[in-house]
Protein backbone atom coordinates (compact mmCIF):
# COMPACT_ATOMS: atom_id res chain seq x y z
CA UNK A 1 0.00 0.00 0.00
CA UNK A 2 2.75 2.47 0.99
CA UNK A 3 4.74 1.55 -2.16
CA UNK A 4 1.85 2.37 -4.52
CA UNK A 5 1.21 5.55 -2.53
CA UNK A 6 4.89 6.54 -2.89
CA UNK A 7 4.93 5.89 -6.64
CA UNK A 8 1.68 7.86 -7.02
CA UNK A 9 3.35 10.74 -5.17
CA UNK A 10 6.28 10.69 -7.62
CA UNK A 11 3.93 10.90 -10.59
CA UNK A 12 1.90 13.84 -9.20
CA UNK A 13 4.74 15.75 -7.48
CA UNK A 14 2.56 15.88 -4.37
CA UNK A 15 4.23 15.28 -1.01
CA UNK A 16 2.71 12.62 1.24
CA UNK A 17 3.74 11.75 4.74
CA UNK A 18 5.17 8.30 5.52
CA UNK A 19 6.50 7.11 8.82
CA UNK A 20 10.16 6.06 9.00
CA UNK A 21 9.36 2.35 8.90
CA UNK A 22 7.38 2.78 5.69
CA UNK A 23 10.32 4.60 4.10
CA UNK A 24 12.63 1.77 5.18
CA UNK A 25 10.39 -0.79 3.48
CA UNK A 26 10.14 1.30 0.32
CA UNK A 27 13.93 1.87 0.13
CA UNK A 28 14.68 -1.79 0.83
CA UNK A 29 12.23 -2.85 -1.89
CA UNK A 30 13.96 -0.70 -4.50
CA UNK A 31 17.41 -1.87 -3.40
CA UNK A 32 16.31 -5.49 -3.65
CA UNK A 33 15.10 -5.06 -7.25
CA UNK A 34 18.13 -3.00 -8.27
CA UNK A 35 16.37 0.35 -8.73
CA UNK A 36 18.95 2.41 -6.88
CA UNK A 37 17.87 5.79 -8.24
CA UNK A 38 14.38 5.28 -6.80
CA UNK A 39 15.88 4.00 -3.55
CA UNK A 40 17.96 7.18 -3.29
CA UNK A 41 14.92 9.32 -4.07
CA UNK A 42 12.91 7.61 -1.33
CA UNK A 43 15.85 7.97 1.09
CA UNK A 44 16.14 11.70 0.36
CA UNK A 45 12.43 12.24 1.03
CA UNK A 46 12.58 9.97 4.07
CA UNK A 47 15.41 11.95 5.67
CA UNK A 48 13.60 15.19 4.87
CA UNK A 49 10.64 13.96 6.91
CA UNK A 50 12.66 12.03 9.53
CA UNK A 51 16.10 13.68 9.75
CA UNK A 52 17.02 11.87 12.98
CA UNK A 53 16.07 8.35 11.86
CA UNK A 54 19.06 6.10 12.54
CA UNK A 55 17.57 3.32 10.39
CA UNK A 56 17.33 5.63 7.37
CA UNK A 57 20.86 6.92 7.93
CA UNK A 58 22.10 3.33 8.03
CA UNK A 59 20.43 2.72 4.68
CA UNK A 60 22.25 5.79 3.39
CA UNK A 61 25.52 4.21 4.56
CA UNK A 62 24.58 1.04 2.67
CA UNK A 63 24.03 3.04 -0.51
CA UNK A 64 27.33 4.91 -0.03
CA UNK A 65 29.14 1.57 0.28
CA UNK A 66 27.39 0.20 -2.83
CA UNK A 67 28.50 3.29 -4.77
CA UNK A 68 32.06 2.99 -3.41
CA UNK A 69 31.70 6.34 -1.66
CA UNK A 70 33.66 4.92 1.25
CA UNK A 71 34.78 8.22 2.80
CA UNK A 72 31.18 9.46 2.98
CA UNK A 73 30.10 6.10 4.43
CA UNK A 74 32.80 6.22 7.13
CA UNK A 75 31.91 9.80 8.07
CA UNK A 76 28.20 8.97 8.40
CA UNK A 77 28.76 5.72 10.29
CA UNK A 78 30.93 7.59 12.80
CA UNK A 79 28.11 10.11 13.35
CA UNK A 80 25.62 7.26 13.90
CA UNK A 81 27.99 5.44 16.26
CA UNK A 82 28.31 8.57 18.42
CA UNK A 83 24.54 8.48 18.95
CA UNK A 84 24.01 4.69 19.14
CA UNK A 85 27.35 3.01 19.86
CA UNK A 86 25.77 -0.44 20.38
CA UNK A 87 23.57 -0.51 17.31
CA UNK A 88 24.27 -3.89 15.72
CA UNK A 89 23.87 -2.46 12.21
CA UNK A 90 26.68 0.00 12.94
CA UNK A 91 29.04 -2.91 13.58
CA UNK A 92 27.92 -4.67 10.42
CA UNK A 93 28.39 -1.61 8.21
CA UNK A 94 31.81 -0.89 9.75
CA UNK A 95 32.80 -4.48 9.03
CA UNK A 96 31.53 -4.15 5.46
CA UNK A 97 33.68 -1.06 4.93
CA UNK A 98 36.75 -2.81 6.37
CA UNK A 99 36.10 -5.81 4.12
CA UNK A 100 35.91 -3.50 1.10
CA UNK A 101 39.41 -2.33 2.03
CA UNK A 102 40.52 -6.00 2.30
CA UNK A 103 41.03 -5.57 6.06
CA UNK A 104 39.38 -8.91 6.75
CA UNK A 105 40.94 -9.58 10.16
CA UNK A 106 39.75 -6.18 11.43
CA UNK A 107 36.30 -6.88 9.96
CA UNK A 108 36.18 -10.19 11.87
CA UNK A 109 37.09 -8.42 15.12
CA UNK A 110 34.26 -5.89 14.63
CA UNK A 111 31.74 -8.61 13.80
CA UNK A 112 32.73 -10.62 16.87
CA UNK A 113 32.14 -7.51 19.00
CA UNK A 114 28.67 -7.14 17.48
CA UNK A 115 27.68 -10.59 18.76
CA UNK A 116 27.29 -9.05 22.23
CA UNK A 117 24.49 -6.80 20.97
CA UNK A 118 22.67 -8.57 18.14
CA UNK A 119 19.46 -10.42 18.82
CA UNK A 120 19.87 -12.87 15.93
CA UNK A 121 23.55 -13.79 15.42
CA UNK A 122 23.03 -15.99 12.34
CA UNK A 123 23.71 -13.25 9.78
CA UNK A 124 26.81 -12.19 11.69
CA UNK A 125 28.16 -15.76 11.79
CA UNK A 126 27.64 -15.94 8.04
CA UNK A 127 29.54 -12.68 7.54
CA UNK A 128 32.38 -13.88 9.77
CA UNK A 129 32.51 -17.10 7.75
CA UNK A 130 32.84 -15.09 4.52
CA UNK A 131 35.65 -12.96 5.96
CA UNK A 132 37.54 -16.13 6.90
CA UNK A 133 36.97 -17.38 3.35
CA UNK A 134 38.64 -14.24 2.02
CA UNK A 135 41.62 -15.12 4.22
CA UNK A 136 41.64 -18.73 2.95
CA UNK A 137 41.12 -19.82 6.55
CA UNK A 138 38.78 -22.67 5.69
CA UNK A 139 38.66 -24.27 9.13
CA UNK A 140 37.37 -21.13 10.87
CA UNK A 141 35.09 -20.31 7.95
CA UNK A 142 33.54 -23.74 8.18
CA UNK A 143 33.00 -23.46 11.94
CA UNK A 144 31.02 -20.24 11.53
CA UNK A 145 28.90 -21.55 8.68
CA UNK A 146 28.20 -24.65 10.78
CA UNK A 147 26.75 -22.42 13.52
CA UNK A 148 24.31 -21.01 10.95
CA UNK A 149 23.17 -24.50 9.99
CA UNK A 150 22.70 -25.50 13.63
CA UNK A 151 20.12 -22.70 13.87
CA UNK A 152 18.53 -23.19 10.43
CA UNK A 153 18.85 -26.52 8.65
CA UNK A 154 17.45 -24.96 5.47
CA UNK A 155 20.35 -22.48 5.27
CA UNK A 156 21.67 -23.91 2.00
CA UNK A 157 24.00 -20.98 1.41
CA UNK A 158 25.95 -21.98 4.51
CA UNK A 159 25.78 -25.64 3.49
CA UNK A 160 27.31 -24.84 0.09
CA UNK A 161 30.02 -22.77 1.80
CA UNK A 162 30.95 -25.61 4.16
CA UNK A 163 31.26 -28.03 1.25
CA UNK A 164 33.27 -25.41 -0.65
CA UNK A 165 35.72 -25.21 2.28
CA UNK A 166 36.21 -28.98 2.24
CA UNK A 167 36.71 -28.92 -1.53
CA UNK A 168 39.33 -26.16 -1.32
CA UNK A 169 41.19 -28.33 1.19
CA UNK A 170 40.62 -31.34 -1.10
CA UNK A 171 39.24 -33.17 1.92
CA UNK A 172 36.46 -35.03 0.15
CA UNK A 173 36.24 -37.81 2.72
CA UNK A 174 35.56 -35.34 5.52
CA UNK A 175 33.05 -33.58 3.29
CA UNK A 176 31.27 -36.91 2.77
CA UNK A 177 31.18 -37.51 6.53
CA UNK A 178 29.74 -34.04 7.15
CA UNK A 179 27.06 -34.39 4.47
CA UNK A 180 26.14 -37.89 5.64
CA UNK A 181 25.69 -36.54 9.18
CA UNK A 182 23.62 -33.64 7.84
CA UNK A 183 21.39 -36.02 5.87
CA UNK A 184 20.85 -38.18 8.97
CA UNK A 185 19.17 -35.14 10.54
CA UNK A 186 17.61 -33.74 7.37
CA UNK A 187 17.01 -36.76 5.09
CA UNK A 188 14.71 -34.98 2.63
CA UNK A 189 17.21 -32.34 1.56
CA UNK A 190 17.71 -32.75 -2.18
CA UNK A 191 20.51 -30.16 -1.99
CA UNK A 192 22.47 -32.25 0.53
CA UNK A 193 22.02 -35.45 -1.49
CA UNK A 194 23.16 -33.57 -4.59
CA UNK A 195 26.28 -32.29 -2.83
CA UNK A 196 27.00 -35.75 -1.42
CA UNK A 197 26.79 -37.20 -4.91
CA UNK A 198 29.28 -34.62 -6.18
CA UNK A 199 31.76 -35.59 -3.45
CA UNK A 200 31.43 -39.27 -4.34
CA UNK A 201 31.89 -38.34 -8.00
CA UNK A 202 35.11 -36.46 -7.18
CA UNK A 203 36.45 -39.54 -5.39
CA UNK A 204 35.39 -41.74 -8.35
CA UNK A 205 32.88 -43.70 -6.27
CA UNK A 206 30.41 -43.56 -9.11
CA UNK A 207 27.95 -46.18 -7.84
CA UNK A 208 27.52 -44.27 -4.57
CA UNK A 209 27.33 -40.97 -6.48
CA UNK A 210 24.55 -42.39 -8.65
CA UNK A 211 22.62 -43.49 -5.57
CA UNK A 212 22.90 -40.01 -4.05
CA UNK A 213 21.72 -38.29 -7.24
CA UNK A 214 18.84 -40.77 -7.45
CA UNK A 215 17.69 -39.63 -4.00
CA UNK A 216 18.07 -35.96 -4.99
CA UNK A 217 15.75 -36.25 -8.01
CA UNK A 218 13.38 -38.55 -6.12
CA UNK A 219 12.89 -35.82 -3.50
CA UNK A 220 12.55 -33.10 -6.13
CA UNK A 221 11.53 -34.36 -9.56
CA UNK A 222 12.24 -30.93 -11.07
CA UNK A 223 15.82 -30.71 -9.77
CA UNK A 224 17.76 -30.03 -12.99
CA UNK A 225 21.16 -30.07 -11.30
CA UNK A 226 20.42 -33.52 -9.92
CA UNK A 227 19.57 -34.92 -13.36
CA UNK A 228 22.69 -33.35 -14.93
CA UNK A 229 25.02 -34.83 -12.32
CA UNK A 230 23.22 -38.17 -12.52
CA UNK A 231 23.70 -38.20 -16.29
CA UNK A 232 27.41 -37.41 -15.98
CA UNK A 233 27.77 -40.26 -13.48
CA UNK A 234 25.96 -42.68 -15.79
CA UNK A 235 28.47 -41.71 -18.49
CA UNK A 236 31.32 -42.65 -16.16
CA UNK A 237 29.63 -46.02 -15.60
CA UNK A 238 29.36 -46.56 -19.35
CA UNK A 239 25.55 -46.38 -19.28
CA UNK A 240 25.25 -43.93 -22.15
CA UNK A 241 21.63 -44.61 -23.10
CA UNK A 242 20.50 -43.94 -19.52
CA UNK A 243 22.70 -40.84 -19.43
CA UNK A 244 20.94 -39.54 -22.55
CA UNK A 245 17.55 -40.13 -20.90
CA UNK A 246 18.57 -37.92 -17.96
CA UNK A 247 19.98 -35.19 -20.15
CA UNK A 248 16.70 -35.19 -22.07
CA UNK A 249 14.80 -34.74 -18.79
CA UNK A 250 16.71 -31.49 -18.19
CA UNK A 251 15.64 -30.26 -21.64
CA UNK A 252 12.01 -30.96 -20.73
CA UNK A 253 12.26 -29.19 -17.37
CA UNK A 254 13.78 -25.97 -18.66
CA UNK A 255 14.86 -24.19 -21.80
CA UNK A 256 17.32 -26.32 -23.80
CA UNK A 257 21.01 -25.71 -23.14
CA UNK A 258 23.97 -26.12 -25.45
CA UNK A 259 25.78 -27.96 -22.63
CA UNK A 260 23.14 -30.71 -22.48
CA UNK A 261 23.09 -31.06 -26.26
CA UNK A 262 26.89 -31.47 -26.35
CA UNK A 263 26.81 -34.12 -23.62
CA UNK A 264 24.08 -36.00 -25.48
CA UNK A 265 26.16 -35.79 -28.66
CA UNK A 266 29.18 -37.22 -26.84
CA UNK A 267 27.05 -40.09 -25.53
CA UNK A 268 25.89 -40.92 -29.05
CA UNK A 269 29.52 -40.88 -30.19
CA UNK A 270 30.32 -43.44 -27.51
CA UNK A 271 27.36 -45.49 -28.74
CA UNK A 272 28.91 -45.33 -32.23
CA UNK A 273 26.05 -43.30 -33.67
CA UNK A 274 27.94 -40.39 -35.28
CA UNK A 275 24.97 -39.25 -37.36
CA UNK A 276 22.81 -38.70 -34.28
CA UNK A 277 25.76 -37.10 -32.47
CA UNK A 278 26.06 -34.59 -35.31
CA UNK A 279 22.35 -33.73 -34.96
CA UNK A 280 22.83 -32.84 -31.29
CA UNK A 281 26.06 -30.91 -31.85
CA UNK A 282 24.21 -28.84 -34.46
CA UNK A 283 21.47 -28.18 -31.90
CA UNK A 284 24.19 -27.08 -29.45
CA UNK A 285 25.67 -24.50 -31.82
CA UNK A 286 22.17 -23.28 -32.68
CA UNK A 287 21.57 -22.62 -28.96
CA UNK A 288 25.02 -21.14 -28.43
CA UNK A 289 26.90 -20.17 -31.61
CA UNK A 290 29.92 -19.18 -29.49
CA UNK A 291 30.37 -22.68 -28.04
CA UNK A 292 33.62 -23.53 -29.81
CA UNK A 293 33.77 -27.01 -28.27
CA UNK A 294 30.66 -28.03 -30.21
CA UNK A 295 32.13 -26.69 -33.47
CA UNK A 296 35.25 -28.78 -32.76
CA UNK A 297 33.16 -31.91 -32.14
CA UNK A 298 31.48 -31.39 -35.51
CA UNK A 299 34.89 -30.90 -37.10
CA UNK A 300 36.19 -34.16 -35.66
CA UNK A 301 33.21 -36.22 -36.78
CA UNK A 302 33.36 -34.91 -40.34
CA UNK A 303 37.14 -35.40 -40.36
CA UNK A 304 36.72 -39.03 -39.30
CA UNK A 305 34.12 -39.44 -42.05
CA UNK A 306 36.71 -38.02 -44.51
CA UNK A 307 34.36 -35.15 -45.35
CA UNK A 308 37.17 -32.61 -45.23
CA UNK A 309 35.27 -29.74 -46.84
CA UNK A 310 32.69 -29.75 -44.04
CA UNK A 311 35.45 -30.31 -41.48
CA UNK A 312 37.28 -27.18 -42.65
CA UNK A 313 34.04 -25.20 -42.49
CA UNK A 314 33.45 -26.17 -38.85
CA UNK A 315 37.03 -25.71 -37.66
CA UNK A 316 36.91 -22.21 -39.15
CA UNK A 317 33.86 -21.56 -36.96
CA UNK A 318 35.83 -22.62 -33.88
CA UNK A 319 38.80 -20.44 -34.87
CA UNK A 320 36.54 -17.41 -35.34
CA UNK A 321 35.60 -17.80 -31.67
CA UNK A 322 39.08 -18.56 -30.32
CA UNK A 323 41.91 -17.82 -32.72
CA UNK A 324 44.53 -18.38 -29.99
CA UNK A 325 43.63 -22.04 -29.46
CA UNK A 326 46.61 -24.15 -30.54
CA UNK A 327 44.57 -27.35 -30.76
CA UNK A 328 42.25 -25.71 -33.28
CA UNK A 329 45.17 -24.59 -35.45
CA UNK A 330 46.61 -28.11 -35.37
CA UNK A 331 43.31 -29.53 -36.54
CA UNK A 332 43.08 -26.78 -39.19
CA UNK A 333 46.53 -27.81 -40.46
CA UNK A 334 45.60 -31.53 -40.55
CA UNK A 335 42.48 -30.84 -42.61
CA UNK A 336 44.29 -28.56 -45.04
CA UNK A 337 46.91 -31.23 -45.63
CA UNK A 338 44.09 -33.64 -46.54
CA UNK A 339 42.73 -31.00 -48.94
CA UNK A 340 46.22 -30.28 -50.37
CA UNK A 341 45.90 -26.63 -49.32
CA UNK A 342 49.56 -26.28 -48.42
CA UNK A 343 49.70 -22.51 -48.08
CA UNK A 344 46.98 -22.65 -45.41
CA UNK A 345 48.77 -25.57 -43.75
CA UNK A 346 51.97 -23.53 -43.45
CA UNK A 347 49.98 -20.64 -41.99
CA UNK A 348 48.40 -22.96 -39.42
CA UNK A 349 51.67 -24.53 -38.26
CA UNK A 350 53.33 -21.11 -38.10
CA UNK A 351 50.47 -19.85 -35.94
CA UNK A 352 50.98 -22.81 -33.60
CA UNK A 353 54.64 -21.85 -33.16
CA UNK A 354 53.81 -18.15 -32.74
CA UNK A 355 51.30 -19.13 -30.01
CA UNK A 356 53.99 -21.03 -28.11
CA UNK A 357 53.46 -24.56 -29.40
CA UNK A 358 57.05 -25.69 -29.87
CA UNK A 359 56.46 -29.44 -29.97
CA UNK A 360 58.96 -31.12 -32.26
CA UNK A 361 56.14 -32.57 -34.38
CA UNK A 362 54.99 -29.04 -35.29
CA UNK A 363 58.46 -28.01 -36.49
CA UNK A 364 58.87 -31.27 -38.42
CA UNK A 365 55.42 -31.07 -40.02
CA UNK A 366 55.96 -27.44 -41.05
CA UNK A 367 59.39 -28.21 -42.50
CA UNK A 368 58.01 -31.20 -44.44
CA UNK A 369 55.23 -29.13 -46.01
CA UNK A 370 57.72 -26.44 -47.02
CA UNK A 371 60.02 -29.13 -48.39
CA UNK A 372 57.16 -30.69 -50.37
CA UNK A 373 56.24 -27.31 -51.90
CA UNK A 374 59.86 -26.57 -52.79
CA UNK A 375 60.32 -23.79 -50.22
CA UNK A 376 63.74 -25.16 -49.26
CA UNK A 377 65.15 -22.02 -47.64
CA UNK A 378 62.06 -21.60 -45.46
CA UNK A 379 62.21 -25.28 -44.49
CA UNK A 380 65.87 -24.89 -43.56
CA UNK A 381 65.12 -21.83 -41.46
CA UNK A 382 62.39 -23.68 -39.57
CA UNK A 383 64.65 -26.65 -38.84
CA UNK A 384 67.50 -24.45 -37.63
CA UNK A 385 65.07 -22.79 -35.21
CA UNK A 386 63.93 -26.23 -34.07
CA UNK A 387 67.54 -27.31 -33.54
CA UNK A 388 68.00 -24.51 -30.98
CA UNK A 389 65.31 -26.18 -28.88
CA UNK A 390 65.93 -29.83 -29.76
CA UNK A 391 69.70 -30.09 -30.01
CA UNK A 392 70.04 -33.88 -30.32
CA UNK A 393 67.11 -34.97 -32.45
CA UNK A 394 67.67 -37.33 -35.39
CA UNK A 395 64.54 -36.28 -37.30
CA UNK A 396 65.91 -32.73 -37.53
CA UNK A 397 69.42 -33.82 -38.45
CA UNK A 398 68.31 -36.06 -41.34
CA UNK A 399 66.27 -33.24 -42.82
CA UNK A 400 69.12 -30.75 -42.42
CA UNK A 401 71.35 -33.18 -44.30
CA UNK A 402 68.94 -33.27 -47.24
CA UNK A 403 68.41 -29.53 -47.34
CA UNK A 404 72.10 -28.68 -47.14
CA UNK A 405 72.75 -31.15 -49.97
CA UNK A 406 70.10 -29.39 -52.06
CA UNK A 407 71.84 -26.10 -51.21
CA UNK A 408 75.21 -27.57 -52.39
CA UNK A 409 76.73 -27.37 -48.91
CA UNK A 410 77.97 -30.92 -48.74
CA UNK A 411 80.33 -30.45 -45.83
CA UNK A 412 77.54 -29.14 -43.60
CA UNK A 413 75.21 -31.81 -44.93
CA UNK A 414 77.38 -34.80 -44.02
CA UNK A 415 78.09 -33.30 -40.60
CA UNK A 416 74.33 -33.40 -39.93
CA UNK A 417 74.04 -36.90 -41.41
CA UNK A 418 76.76 -38.07 -39.04
CA UNK A 419 74.89 -36.52 -36.09
CA UNK A 420 71.64 -38.15 -37.20
CA UNK A 421 73.11 -41.62 -37.62
CA UNK A 422 74.86 -41.33 -34.26
CA UNK A 423 71.62 -40.40 -32.52
CA UNK A 424 69.28 -42.89 -34.23
CA UNK A 425 70.58 -45.07 -37.06
CA UNK A 426 67.25 -46.83 -37.67
CA UNK A 427 65.50 -43.59 -38.56
CA UNK A 428 67.68 -43.10 -41.65
CA UNK A 429 64.79 -44.52 -43.72
CA UNK A 430 63.27 -41.04 -43.52
CA UNK A 431 65.80 -40.03 -46.17
CA UNK A 432 64.30 -42.53 -48.61
CA UNK A 433 60.87 -40.97 -48.06
CA UNK A 434 61.90 -37.29 -48.23
CA UNK A 435 65.00 -37.32 -50.42
CA UNK A 436 64.78 -40.50 -52.57
CA UNK A 437 67.36 -39.39 -55.16
CA UNK A 438 69.91 -38.52 -52.47
CA UNK A 439 69.28 -41.82 -50.70
CA UNK A 440 70.27 -43.70 -53.87
CA UNK A 441 73.64 -41.96 -54.22
CA UNK A 442 76.56 -44.33 -53.62
CA UNK A 443 78.50 -41.94 -51.37
CA UNK A 444 75.42 -41.52 -49.17
CA UNK A 445 74.82 -45.29 -48.99
CA UNK A 446 78.48 -45.86 -48.19
CA UNK A 447 78.45 -43.19 -45.45
CA UNK A 448 75.33 -44.70 -43.87
CA UNK A 449 76.80 -48.23 -44.01
CA UNK A 450 79.68 -47.15 -41.76
CA UNK A 451 77.19 -46.69 -38.91
CA UNK A 452 75.40 -50.00 -39.44
CA UNK A 453 75.61 -52.21 -36.38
Amino acid sequence: MSLSKFESMLKTNDVYFFDATEFEDIIQHYLNIGKHSLAKKALELGLDQHPNSIALKLLKVEIFIFEDSIEAAVKLINEIEAVEPHNDEVFIQKATILSKHKKHKEAIDILKQSLEFVQDPVDVWGMIGMEYLYLDDYDNARLNFAKCIDVDYEDYSSLYNIVYCFEMQEDYEESIRFLTSYIDRNPYSEVAWHQLGKQYYETQKFEKALQAFDYAVLIDETFIGGYLEKAKTLEQLGLFEKAIENYLVTLELDDPTAYAYVRIGECYERLEAPGTAIEYYKKAVYEDPLLDKAWLQLTNLYYEAENYHKAIYYINKALQIDETNIMYWRKYADINIKLSFYEETVKAFQNCIDLGDIDIEIYIALADVLLFTGEFKDALEVLLKAKKVYKEFAEIEYRLFGLFMIDDKEEYAFLHLKNALSIDYKSHTVLEQLFPSLFKEEKVKEFISKFEI
